[in-house]
């Protein structure tokens, strides 16, 4: 069911927007190839190595994260634990109410995407202004990200200049150095007005309680640099052993997400500044968050937790190129989501139990994942459990197989059925009787049949000579 409404939604979408998804997504996927096998010899050997780490983390994360949250408090950092995303969002308000504070800029964060933090303070009396310029394109847009990386995938520049124009940021101009100048114009007194700066973090170091962030745009540094108060939502999943571990995890991260040796700006930071230090926060929270990563732990997915939110799975996926992030219907798009969407959303959001459909199980997003996730083994564990479970949403549009199961189990049928196979070959799609198969067919066109070629093949060919 999950592809069928992902072709819908892929034959909606303007021809721009298919374009721009398509196009950047390839290039994406081009560029991380050509640089990590150009830096290494055996760029698989590291992706095994980085995935054997972080599956350690997964399996120990009982031990790992009391040790995170007592590096990060003899930082003098404040620790707070959040089990679901109403949880998260409290925290970050109740912390923002005991400094009265009124305006947060914000840095990309997908949890906080998870959480809807945005909207949540927005109607609490907050100002949260998403100061990543693709997720302020999405803010103004009133849109959602459709890529973990790149939020406006799915849009091109004239989108942009239209936005700019209708949220009163300057006359249509599409030129990109002018949308970025007018955007730093704009966000610059943002963060000089702001009360609190709320980042994410890549990675947390669980032996020396450091934050990693990663950005090209700097904008993480901005929103630190003059607010007093800095909050981190973390996942509980992001932590790394040792800090000597952020050398392969870097150098992976920026080649898997943007093609990059190392991203433009990488953070690290300790805690509040101390009192040597002439700015920076006074005071710092981090949040871990939980909302659904239990359950996954808890389940035959687990694997997904290794996920270090590079965005190369997209990149490479056909599913995904053709019909862009939206189509998921959920934070994570693309074969991460088909996965990570469902195990987070549990039973709050049954309908996502179909997404593990929507792939056609290439195996591209494993060959390409930094931290060797094997994605269509996971995908298809969970199309088993929604299976056994007798969900609706996992069962719809799975087609009866009484007529394969006979195929298969009778070899003269089986024979029969290969020969009948031909006619394919000179009936026109138009007059299949099968209507599923005639919708399909209104966008494809079948390959000439060739069935029954390997029996007559394996029948004539020569006995091999016996091994001495």
């Amino acid at each position: 069911m999950a592809l069928q409404q992902i072709d819908q939604f892929s034959a909606n979408l303007r021809p721009e927007t298919r374009a721009s998804v398509y196009d950047g997504s390839k290039k994406g996927h081009e560029k991380r190839t050509s640089v990590l096998f150009d830096h290494y010899p055996d760029p698989d050997h590291l992706r095994r190595l980085a995935g054997n780490i972080k599956q350690h983390v997964v399996e120990n994360l009982d031990t790992l994260l009391p040790a995170a949250a007592a590096a990060l408090e003899r930082n003098g950092v404040k620790v707070h634990w959040a089990s679901t995303a109403e949880e998260a969002n409290a925290a970050v308000l109740a912390i923002m109410r005991a400094r009265n504070a009124k305006k947060m800029v914000k840095a990309k964060t997908m949890v906080s995407e998870e959480t809807h933090l945005a909207d949540f303070l927005g109607k609490n009396g907050v100002e949260c202004v998403e100061t990543d310029l693709g997720e302020f394109i999405i803010q103004i847009d009133g849109d959602h990200p459709s890529h973990i990386v790149k939020p406006i995938i799915h849009k091109n520049r004239r989108d942009i200049a239209t936005s700019f124009e209708k949220n009163g940021l300057g006359a249509y101009n599409d030129d990109p150095q002018t949308i970025t100048r007018r955007a730093r114009a704009h966000l610059r007194k943002k963060y000089l007005e702001a009360d609190v700066g709320l980042t994410g973090a890549n990675f947390v170091t669980a032996d020396t309680g450091r934050l990693v962030l990663v950005t090209n745009e700097g904008n993480s540094r901005f929103c630190l640099a003059a607010t007093p108060c800095h909050i981190a939502m973390v996942g509980i999943e992001k932590l790394l052993p040792r800090e000597t571990d952020l050398g392969l995890y870097l150098n992976l991260l920026a080649r898997s997400g943007t093609g990059q040796q190392l991203t433009v700006y990488t953070e690290f930071i300790s805690g509040p500044r101390s009192a040597t230090q002439p700015d920076g926060p006074e005071e710092m929270h981090v949040i871990f968050v939980d909302n659904g990563r239990t359950d996954a732990l808890a389940s035959d997915c687990r694997e997904i937790l290794r996920c270090i939110r590079c965005g190369a799975c997209l990149n490479v996926c056909p599913v995904y190129r053709q019909a862009s992030g939206h189509a998921y219907r959920s934070v994570y798009p693309g074969p991460v989501g088909a996965v990570l969407s469902p195990l987070l959303a549990g039973e709050r959001f049954p309908e996502l139990a179909d997404l593990p459909k929507a792939s056609s199980l290439c195996g591209a997003c494993n060959e390409v994942c930094p931290v060797n996730i094997p994605i269509p083994d996971l995908l298809l564990r969970l199309r088993n459990r929604g299976k056994q479970e007798g969900s609706k949403a996992a069962a719809a549009g799975t087609p009866p197989m009484g007529a394969w199961s006979l195929l298969a189990s009778q070899p003269f049928v089986w024979k029969t059925s290969l020969l009948a196979g031909n006619s394919l070959n000179y009936i026109p799609k138009s007059l299949i009787p099968v209507p599923p198969m005639q919708t399909w067919l209104r966008d494809r066109t079948l390959p000439a049949w060739r069935g029954g070629a390997f029996r007559k093949w394996l029948a004539n060919r020569p006995t091999p000579p016996a091994a001495k």
